[in-house]
């Protein structure tokens, strides 16, 4: 009999230990995921149709005059380097849309790390909840709905609908691929991943206050 409960307890804790070694697994790769994405975030500054249209008509205008920054050759690593000195440039081009749409808000645009919650790009790729670098512009207060995209790899433009396998395939390695496109089989393990990130995230702002 002691035999027996000691082989159900050594059996329990086998499955635990396997169950919390798979749940390492998949945190550490959407880690890795987290350190090759780079995103561009736009807020805007209300939920109103107005500032929500407006909000769309300087995000058109950014990927129209930042066309070079979002072809794919921003990468993680370059990022700095390249993208600060054209944030100027998108200021100004956000700047200059608000005015022609009768507005004066303020713009701000920062490269910076930012938190989000597990997002669902393009109805098909699913990124992990977590910290990641990026390129966000707020309009006014910026207490809108936001609209956010990827820039590396090359999901911001309307040709990486076609191509985006192909894009991916450049910056993650088959694991990371299939995490993101085939969300469905990682629901409950994307779900442990949120909650631990989400934890890390206000254990950091209470340290940072």
């Amino acid at each position: 009999m002691k035999i027996s409960r000691n082989f159900t307890a050594a059996i329990i804790i086998s499955i635990i230990f396997l169950l919390l070694w798979n749940i390492s697994v998949f945190a550490y790769q959407c880690g890795e995921i987290r350190s090759d994405v780079l995103r561009l975030h736009i807020l805007a500054n209300s939920d109103s149709e107005e500032d929500q249209q407006l909000k769309l008509k300087v995000r058109d205008a950014i990927l129209e005059e930042g066309f070079e920054i979002f072809d794919g050759s921003v990468t993680i690593e370059n990022a700095v380097n390249k993208i600060s000195p054209q944030m100027n440039r998108i200021k100004e081009t956000a700047e200059k849309i608000i005015k022609e749409n009768g507005f004066n808000y303020d713009v701000t645009v920062t490269l910076d790390e930012e938190f989000f919650s597990t997002r669902i790009y393009n109805d098909s790729v699913t990124l992990p909840a977590g910290k990641y670098l990026a390129l966000k512009v707020v309009i006014g207060s910026g207490e809108g709905k936001n609209w956010w995209c990827v820039m590396f790899p090359a999901l911001c433009l309307p040709a990486a609908e076609t191509n985006q396998r192909e894009e991916i395939d450049k910056v993650l390695n088959s694991d990371e691929e299939e995490i993101i496109l085939e969300s469905s089989k990682y629901a409950v393990k994307f779900k442990i991943v949120e909650i631990i990130e989400s934890l890390k995230e206000k254990v950091d702002n209470h340290i940072n206050k």
